[in-house]
């Protein structure tokens, strides 16, 4: 477990940029997606939306996928192991970094054929709390075709990231702008913040 932790911080730290292609395990990562898939079944996955509560709107024009919150209430046997991961990368991470990470949030996130997120920053102007972004892909088998890349703009040279299945990625929310790319597949994947009140 500490080596897909110490891979997203060396590679963070060398790149702005952390990535592990194996933080969820393949057991873990296949009953995610079969999570996210019996929820969008049952219609319970929604529009994702443009900002926070204050001032939230929806613009199919800027992002059009599908997202559905998770919450330790809903004591859903699979989502409590990837928070327990998450529990533990945070402990690894305050101690070796002292980043005084206190909370989180994450969705599940849904991109049928076609769907896409234009460019943009995670942390809200209103709301600095967000620190760190990460995101936790559940494709199998993906291909080059499938388009729906992280692209992530920086200085020197943009970074094309592929949302392959077990592959997380973790990068400061207040720093890095970027974007998915229209997919030509249904892309599936956990995305969040750590947090810092």
């Amino acid at each position: 477990m500490e080596d897909s932790f110490e891979d997203l911080i060396a590679s963070y730290i060398e790149n702005k940029v952390g990535i592990s292609e194996h933080f969820l395990t393949p057991e873990l990562a296949n009953h995610l997606k079969q999570n996210l898939l019996d929820l969008n079944q049952k219609s319970l996955l929604l529009a994702a939306g443009i900002g926070n509560s204050d001032k939230l709107f929806y613009d199919g024009a800027i992002r059009s996928d599908s997202i559905y919150w998770l919450d330790k209430k809903h004591n859903n046997v699979f989502e409590n192991e990837f928070f327990a991961k998450i529990d533990a990368f945070i402990l690894y991470l305050n101690e070796s970094c002292y980043t005084g990470i206190t909370g989180y949030e994450f969705h599940y996130a849904l991109y049928e054929k076609g769907d896409f997120y234009l460019k943009h920053l995670d942390q809200f102007k209103n709301n600095p709390s967000r620190k760190y972004s990460m995101i936790s892909y559940l494709n199998s088998n993906w291909q080059e075709a499938d388009g729906g890349e992280l692209l992530i703009h920086q200085p020197d040279n943009n970074q094309k990231i592929s949302p392959t299945q077990g592959k997380t990625v973790f990068f400061k929310s207040n720093e890095l702008v970027h974007e998915v790319l229209v997919t030509q597949n249904t892309r599936m994947s956990i995305t969040g913040w750590l947090k810092s009140e």
